[in-house]
Protein backbone atom coordinates (compact mmCIF):
# COMPACT_ATOMS: atom_id res chain seq x y z
CA UNK A 1 0.00 0.00 0.00
CA UNK A 2 1.30 3.14 -1.26
CA UNK A 3 -0.10 6.83 -0.28
CA UNK A 4 -0.35 8.35 -3.50
CA UNK A 5 -1.84 12.13 -4.00
CA UNK A 6 -1.37 15.14 -2.21
CA UNK A 7 -1.36 13.67 1.43
CA UNK A 8 1.98 12.18 2.27
CA UNK A 9 1.91 8.87 3.93
CA UNK A 10 2.80 10.69 7.66
CA UNK A 11 -0.31 12.81 7.42
CA UNK A 12 -2.27 9.77 6.10
CA UNK A 13 -1.47 7.27 8.73
CA UNK A 14 -2.67 9.92 11.43
CA UNK A 15 -6.08 9.93 9.38
CA UNK A 16 -5.92 6.18 9.35
CA UNK A 17 -5.36 5.62 13.00
CA UNK A 18 -8.43 8.84 13.73
CA UNK A 19 -10.32 6.29 12.00
CA UNK A 20 -9.32 3.07 13.68
CA UNK A 21 -10.14 5.17 16.94
CA UNK A 22 -6.37 4.52 18.01
CA UNK A 23 -6.02 8.23 17.99
CA UNK A 24 -8.31 10.04 20.73
CA UNK A 25 -9.11 13.34 21.38
CA UNK A 26 -10.50 14.66 24.82
CA UNK A 27 -8.85 14.50 27.85
CA UNK A 28 -6.33 11.71 29.13
CA UNK A 29 -3.84 11.97 31.85
CA UNK A 30 0.07 10.80 30.79
CA UNK A 31 2.47 8.84 32.51
CA UNK A 32 3.61 12.45 33.75
CA UNK A 33 0.49 12.99 34.68
CA UNK A 34 -0.27 16.14 32.70
CA UNK A 35 -3.64 16.62 31.13
CA UNK A 36 -3.21 15.49 27.22
CA UNK A 37 -5.93 16.28 24.73
CA UNK A 38 -5.20 13.38 22.94
CA UNK A 39 -4.32 9.84 23.11
CA UNK A 40 -2.12 7.14 20.81
CA UNK A 41 -2.67 3.40 21.45
CA UNK A 42 -1.52 0.74 18.88
CA UNK A 43 -2.84 -1.62 20.71
CA UNK A 44 -6.42 -0.68 18.88
CA UNK A 45 -5.21 -2.21 15.83
CA UNK A 46 -6.22 -5.62 16.82
CA UNK A 47 -7.81 -6.99 13.86
CA UNK A 48 -6.24 -8.30 10.57
CA UNK A 49 -6.70 -5.62 8.18
CA UNK A 50 -6.00 -2.88 10.52
CA UNK A 51 -2.63 -4.38 11.71
CA UNK A 52 -1.36 -5.12 8.26
CA UNK A 53 -2.25 -1.21 6.88
CA UNK A 54 -0.43 -0.21 10.10
CA UNK A 55 2.48 -2.73 8.98
CA UNK A 56 2.99 -0.91 5.71
CA UNK A 57 3.17 2.29 7.53
CA UNK A 58 5.73 1.25 9.54
CA UNK A 59 7.17 0.00 6.76
CA UNK A 60 7.11 3.45 4.42
CA UNK A 61 8.68 5.16 7.06
CA UNK A 62 11.99 3.07 7.37
CA UNK A 63 12.58 2.37 4.19
CA UNK A 64 12.45 6.25 3.95
CA UNK A 65 14.79 6.63 6.46
CA UNK A 66 17.81 5.22 4.31
CA UNK A 67 18.34 3.11 7.90
CA UNK A 68 21.12 0.14 7.35
CA UNK A 69 19.91 -2.59 9.35
CA UNK A 70 20.30 -6.28 9.38
CA UNK A 71 17.25 -7.67 11.78
CA UNK A 72 14.54 -6.70 13.75
CA UNK A 73 13.53 -6.65 17.12
CA UNK A 74 10.05 -6.40 19.03
CA UNK A 75 10.14 -5.51 22.90
CA UNK A 76 7.28 -7.73 24.83
CA UNK A 77 4.22 -7.14 24.79
CA UNK A 78 2.99 -4.54 22.01
CA UNK A 79 6.50 -5.42 20.13
CA UNK A 80 5.86 -8.54 19.73
CA UNK A 81 3.06 -8.30 17.30
CA UNK A 82 4.52 -5.14 15.77
CA UNK A 83 7.81 -6.59 14.57
CA UNK A 84 6.13 -9.68 13.25
CA UNK A 85 3.62 -7.76 10.68
CA UNK A 86 6.67 -5.43 9.91
CA UNK A 87 8.64 -8.69 8.88
CA UNK A 88 6.02 -9.67 6.73
CA UNK A 89 5.26 -6.23 5.16
CA UNK A 90 9.29 -5.50 4.36
CA UNK A 91 9.36 -9.29 2.65
CA UNK A 92 5.82 -7.97 0.86
CA UNK A 93 8.66 -5.58 -0.60
CA UNK A 94 11.48 -7.79 -1.22
CA UNK A 95 13.40 -7.59 1.92
CA UNK A 96 13.28 -10.71 3.53
CA UNK A 97 14.73 -9.69 7.37
CA UNK A 98 14.75 -12.14 10.68
CA UNK A 99 13.54 -10.93 13.80
CA UNK A 100 13.05 -11.77 16.99
CA UNK A 101 11.39 -10.59 20.19
CA UNK A 102 11.68 -10.97 24.24
CA UNK A 103 9.27 -12.60 26.92
CA UNK A 104 8.93 -10.79 29.98
CA UNK A 105 9.65 -13.95 32.15
CA UNK A 106 12.99 -16.26 31.34
CA UNK A 107 12.15 -19.78 30.57
CA UNK A 108 13.99 -22.76 32.34
CA UNK A 109 12.63 -25.23 30.47
CA UNK A 110 12.11 -26.00 26.61
CA UNK A 111 14.02 -23.66 24.64
CA UNK A 112 15.13 -21.89 27.67
CA UNK A 113 16.08 -18.06 27.87
CA UNK A 114 14.33 -14.50 27.22
CA UNK A 115 14.26 -14.01 23.53
CA UNK A 116 12.22 -16.29 21.02
CA UNK A 117 12.69 -16.00 17.11
CA UNK A 118 16.20 -15.54 15.11
CA UNK A 119 19.62 -15.44 16.88
CA UNK A 120 20.43 -11.54 17.28
CA UNK A 121 23.14 -10.68 14.90
CA UNK A 122 24.68 -7.85 13.45
CA UNK A 123 22.55 -4.77 13.46
CA UNK A 124 19.17 -4.82 15.27
CA UNK A 125 16.27 -2.38 14.71
CA UNK A 126 13.93 -2.02 17.66
CA UNK A 127 10.32 -1.85 16.93
CA UNK A 128 7.39 -0.46 19.62
CA UNK A 129 4.68 1.62 18.97
CA UNK A 130 5.36 5.11 20.96
CA UNK A 131 8.95 5.97 23.64
CA UNK A 132 7.33 7.19 26.82
CA UNK A 133 9.93 6.56 29.49
CA UNK A 134 12.30 4.83 27.66
CA UNK A 135 12.41 1.62 29.62
CA UNK A 136 11.53 -0.56 27.19
CA UNK A 137 14.40 0.82 25.03
CA UNK A 138 16.79 0.40 27.35
CA UNK A 139 16.23 -2.97 28.29
CA UNK A 140 15.78 -3.98 24.44
CA UNK A 141 19.22 -2.39 24.16
CA UNK A 142 20.54 -4.38 26.86
CA UNK A 143 19.54 -7.33 25.95
CA UNK A 144 20.61 -6.86 22.11
CA UNK A 145 24.02 -5.99 23.30
CA UNK A 146 24.29 -9.00 25.49
CA UNK A 147 23.21 -10.94 22.43
CA UNK A 148 26.36 -9.85 20.97
CA UNK A 149 23.96 -7.70 18.44
CA UNK A 150 24.31 -3.51 17.77
CA UNK A 151 21.43 -1.75 18.26
CA UNK A 152 20.85 0.20 15.05
CA UNK A 153 17.74 3.00 16.10
CA UNK A 154 13.98 2.05 16.56
CA UNK A 155 10.98 2.58 14.93
CA UNK A 156 7.88 3.82 16.51
CA UNK A 157 4.14 5.26 14.98
CA UNK A 158 4.18 8.46 16.74
CA UNK A 159 6.62 10.88 18.10
CA UNK A 160 5.02 13.08 20.61
CA UNK A 161 7.58 15.91 20.65
CA UNK A 162 7.18 16.94 24.27
CA UNK A 163 9.51 17.67 27.17
CA UNK A 164 10.13 15.05 29.98
CA UNK A 165 11.88 16.19 32.98
CA UNK A 166 14.08 18.24 31.32
CA UNK A 167 13.96 20.46 28.01
CA UNK A 168 14.71 16.87 25.76
CA UNK A 169 11.54 14.70 24.75
CA UNK A 170 11.14 10.99 25.39
CA UNK A 171 12.86 10.40 21.91
CA UNK A 172 15.45 12.83 22.23
CA UNK A 173 16.75 11.30 25.39
CA UNK A 174 17.27 7.91 23.77
CA UNK A 175 18.79 9.16 20.75
CA UNK A 176 21.66 11.28 22.68
CA UNK A 177 21.65 8.26 25.29
CA UNK A 178 22.34 5.68 23.15
CA UNK A 179 23.51 7.35 19.79
CA UNK A 180 20.84 5.70 17.95
CA UNK A 181 18.26 7.45 15.44
CA UNK A 182 14.59 7.02 16.24
CA UNK A 183 12.28 6.87 13.04
CA UNK A 184 8.65 8.51 13.61
CA UNK A 185 5.53 7.23 11.10
CA UNK A 186 4.18 10.69 11.89
CA UNK A 187 5.03 13.38 14.58
CA UNK A 188 3.16 16.14 16.73
CA UNK A 189 3.37 18.34 13.86
CA UNK A 190 1.47 15.40 11.52
CA UNK A 191 -1.20 15.43 13.70
CA UNK A 192 -1.69 19.50 13.87
CA UNK A 193 -1.61 19.57 10.24
CA UNK A 194 -4.07 16.71 9.95
CA UNK A 195 -6.56 19.09 12.33
CA UNK A 196 -5.90 21.88 10.37
CA UNK A 197 -7.17 20.83 7.35
CA UNK A 198 -10.62 20.80 9.01
CA UNK A 199 -12.04 17.87 6.28
CA UNK A 200 -13.35 16.66 9.91
CA UNK A 201 -15.62 19.31 11.19
CA UNK A 202 -15.87 17.15 14.19
CA UNK A 203 -12.48 17.56 15.21
CA UNK A 204 -12.19 21.20 14.23
CA UNK A 205 -12.63 22.18 17.94
CA UNK A 206 -9.11 19.55 19.01
CA UNK A 207 -6.70 21.79 17.19
CA UNK A 208 -6.62 24.56 19.38
CA UNK A 209 -6.18 22.14 22.38
CA UNK A 210 -3.33 20.37 20.82
CA UNK A 211 -1.71 23.29 19.46
CA UNK A 212 -2.02 24.91 23.17
CA UNK A 213 -0.39 21.85 24.70
CA UNK A 214 2.10 22.18 22.12
CA UNK A 215 3.24 25.64 23.27
CA UNK A 216 3.08 24.50 26.89
CA UNK A 217 4.60 21.19 26.53
CA UNK A 218 6.71 21.24 23.20
CA UNK A 219 10.85 20.87 22.50
CA UNK A 220 12.45 22.74 20.02
CA UNK A 221 11.79 20.17 17.65
CA UNK A 222 7.70 21.18 17.47
CA UNK A 223 7.81 24.86 17.81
Amino acid sequence: MEIQGRENFREAFVRFAVERQALRFGEFVTKAGRKSPYFFNAGLFHDGDSLARFSQFYAQALLASGLSFDMLFGPAYKGIPLVSALAVALSARGLCLPFAYNRKEEKDHGEKGALIGAPIAGRTLIVDDVISAGTSVRESVELITAAGGIPAGVLIALDRRERGAGMASAVEEVEQRYNIPVIAVATLDHLINFLAEGSDPKLASCLEAVSAYRARYGTSQSA
